[in-house]
């Protein structure tokens, strides 16, 4: 009998999990847009402003982006993980992007409420 002794962050499951459910997200983020877009007989700046000036609007874009945001760190973090071997390189390049994610986070919530 083989004991497997588990070392390390347990990605995994959780995180393909997660990487799924984001993508969902966003499909029906683009999908609900689309069938918008697709009822709309012209879509001109006062309709796009009408459309988002809507709370429901914000908040379902707001969770697209922060579902993109999650999902883009999972991958980068994944395909960093598999190909920068040096532990110094892996971190400049993890804090960059958790760095840049963040202020895109933050910058998406200044343009979607115009703080």
């Amino acid at each position: 009998m083989v004991n497997r002794v588990v070392v390390g962050a347990h990605y995994g499951l959780r995180d393909w999990l997660m990487q799924r459910i984001t993508a969902v997200v966003m499909a029906v983020y683009c999908v609900a847009l689309a069938g918008w877009l697709m009822w709309q007989p012209h879509v001109d700046y006062d309709v796009w402003t009408a459309l988002f000036s809507s709370q429901w609007m914000r908040i379902f874009t707001l969770l697209f982006l922060f579902s993109l945001f999650l999902h883009a760190w999972i991958g980068v973090r994944d395909v960093v993980m598999d190909y920068v071997k040096p532990a110094g390189g892996r971190l400049a390049i993890y804090v960059l992007a958790i760095l840049t994610l963040i202020v895109y986070a933050i910058w998406s919530v200044q343009i979607l409420w115009g703080f």
